[in-house]
């Protein structure tokens, strides 16, 4: 085999339905994300499920983000593994297909969490959550084949975007079909999880018809667990190479800590917080989806003008301000009806905190996944989208544990300026990180590591 290595040819850009088939997977598992986790099985885990009012939820509410930190610790073991085997066999598609069959399978079953069946809540809800985070991570490997850099950002942007939409049309239905998370309703609002694996089960059925596997597989005899120990063990021997990766990795670890905080309580700070209606929790839910998908989309194109870097301390930046008001809300609304001589309720005023907090979820999301793609190697992309994985649900370990005890001690409302700290300390970290080295340093290394195929499969060094 030569021993020169041949520059990495340019990427072009997918066909149209591809890059649909891609985000269509973003459309569908926005039902998972959003009525399961943030909006309404949440709710009802904490209120109707376990139930502690007497504590004001406390307990209910440590349960539930110890489920989902341990869920997101899973994915922390074994995502960079999955990644490697991935790139190295060229499965991308079929370690897509089976979290996403686990996601639909575990999801459907939480229609059998009835109240007091708190532990097969706890074990259901760490099963699917670790499914769902790991086809995370998978479908975002993708991304790097899918155009050139200059192009990602509108890509991602549009995967994000287009998965806000999916949210709305999912929950939407719920909320006005299957109703509140109260137990007066739980007959009917139980099926919450049978619909939201319906949905996820159909409307992914584009991504496995239309995205491609270009990836080459390598002839080997070693097992999965030889090949994961192998390609992580040399990766993080190069990770000198590709160290803004490393530090903006650091960086997501502290942002996510507290979007996760916000996916994971946004809903049930409204309710044991704000006290809103129904009506006004539905009203909010459609606001952040509205608000998030043009967040996503817009931030998806300047980020390709502005620089992903830029656009990424941006968001953060917004997301401060969010925190700051979400904390504020109540003794704002109580100042402006004492000033102003007006009768509004804290319900009211959280609705315009929610365009805030909106815009700032999808784009902030989208743009960190736009710059791993721009620091991924085409052929390290899976593997490298793995440590984006364990970054994000590392954050959400340590973010959610966080905010549990510490709600524990000094309750919801106060322990949400946590996150304003987290995003603040994500800011500073992001700023030792230079985008055009890093993708210099991706450019490098798929250089380096490309040689002309002269024996079957065989692609670089591996």
């Amino acid at each position: 085999m030569s021993l020169t290595h041949a520059a990495a040819p340019p990427r072009s850009r997918a066909s149209r339905r591809e890059i649909l088939g891609w985000a269509m997977f973003d459309f569908a598992n926005q039902a998972y994300t959003l009525l399961i986790i943030t909006v309404v099985f949440g709710e009802l885990f904490t209120t109707v499920i376990v139930g502690d009012r007497g504590d004001n939820y406390r307990l209910a509410n440590f349960l539930w983000s110890l489920a989902l930190a341990l869920s997101y610790l899973l994915v922390v073991i074994t995502g960079p593994l999955c990644g490697a085997v991935m790139d190295y066999r060229a499965e991308k598609k079929r370690f897509l297909f089976a979290s996403y069959l686990a996601t639909v399978a575990t999801t459907a079953m939480l229609y059998f969490v009835a109240p007091g069946y708190v532990v097969l809540g706890l074990v259901l809800i760490i099963v699917s959550n670790y499914a769902y985070s790991m086809g995370e991570s998978f479908i975002a490997a993708f991304l790097p084949d899918l155009g050139p850099p200059e192009d990602l950002g509108k890509i991602s942007g549009f995967g994000w975007s287009l998965g806000y939409v999916g949210g709305l049309f999912a929950a939407g239905f719920t909320l006005l079909v299957l109703g509140e998370a109260t137990a007066e309703n739980f007959a009917r609002i139980r099926w919450v999880g049978p619909f939201a694996a319906a949905f996820f089960l159909v409307t992914a059925i584009p991504t496995f018809l239309w995205v491609k596997e270009r990836g080459v597989p390598q002839p080997t005899g070693k097992s999965y667990r030889e090949i994961a120990w192998e390609r992580v063990a040399t990766t993080l021997h190069e990770l000198k190479r590709f160290r803004d990766l490393a530090v903006f990795l650091v960086s997501l670890l502290f942002s996510m800590a507290g979007i996760y905080i916000i996916i994971a309580f946004a809903f049930i700070y409204g309710a044991q917080v704000i006290g809103w209606d129904e009506s006004i929790r539905n009203v909010m839910f459609i606001i952040v989806q509205v608000t998030a998908a043009a967040g996503a989309l817009g931030f998806g194109f300047l980020q390709d003008r502005i620089g992903t870097k830029v656009t990424y301390l941006l968001t953060l930046t917004l997301w401060v301000a969010a925190i700051l008001a979400i904390w504020a809300t109540p003794q704002l609304t109580a100042l402006l009806n004492a000033q102003l001589g007006i009768g509004w309720e804290a319900q009211h005023l959280f609705l315009v905190v929610g365009c805030l907090a909106g815009l700032s979820l999808g784009s902030s999301q989208s743009a960190s996944r736009a710059l791993v793609g721009l620091f991924s190697p085409p052929r390290k992309a899976a593997e490298f989208f793995g440590f984006w994985g364990l970054a994000n649900k590392l954050a959400g370990v340590g973010g959610i544990i966080g905010l549990g005890l510490l709600q524990s001690l000094v309750g919801l409302q106060a322990s949400i300026l946590l996150c304003a700290a987290l995003f603040l300390v994500a800011i500073l970290i992001c700023l030792f990180v230079d985008q055009a080295r890093g993708q210099q340093a991706a450019r490098d290394w798929e250089a380096r590591n490309s040689a002309p195929a002269t024996g079957a499969g065989q692609s670089g060094p591996y």
